[in-house]
């Protein structure tokens, strides 16, 4: 009996552990989200063909740690782009269209995509409470390597940081948490 109670119990818990995620949504509810509750927007710019964007889905934002701390201080975007999302941004209406739906692997990037700058897969964008873009960053980041960008931007850091020495000596005294 005491077993069968135990093993209940820990299933429960996985369970509850591994189903929490980010709370994604699409970046025109974002920004509609900002408009009645100020917050600063993280966006997952990825493609449908791109490994590491695949892994840092898999491995990063499924990460507790990562999750948590994510789904408190921001409103999380994923964003395809080479999808065919319309994105009302700033009074221009961004869309994608030279997308060929038939074409498979790499695809037309969306005009949003382009207009962020955005030059690799995966990156990272952050937005301020004003949906203005604070800073992207490119490439796979495990937990640990994402935190320092996420509470550096949350906690308004950023602001401080001016110079390439800053960014160094801020670098060399954060103190990560995340497993």
């Amino acid at each position: 009996m005491k077993k069968s109670l135990f093993t209940i119990v820990f299933l429960i818990a996985t369970l509850t552990v591994s189903a929490q995620e980010i709370e994604w949504m699409s970046m025109n509810e974002a920004l509609a989200a900002q408009k009645k509750e100020p917050k600063k927007i993280f966006m997952d710019v990825y493609t449908t063909w791109c490994g590491p964007c695949k892994l840092l889905d898999k491995n990063t934002f499924h990460n507790e740690d990562v999750v948590e701390f994510i789904n408190e201080n921001f409103y999380a975007v994923k964003f395809d782009a080479e999808g065919t999302e319309e994105i009302d941004y700033q009074d221009f209406v961004y869309t994608n269209p030279n997308h060929d739906p038939d074409r498979k692997g790499r695809n037309a990037q969306h005009l949003f995509a382009h207009a962020l700058k955005v030059s690799g897969y995966p990156s990272m964008v952050f937005f301020d409470e004003k949906s203005d873009v604070i800073a992207p960053i490119t490439g796979y980041h495990t937990p640990k390597d994402l935190e320092i960008y996420l509470k550096m931007i949350a906690n308004d850091d950023y602001k401080d940081l001016t110079t390439a020495e800053a960014w160094k000596e801020y670098e060399a005294n954060f103190e990560g948490s995340f497993e």
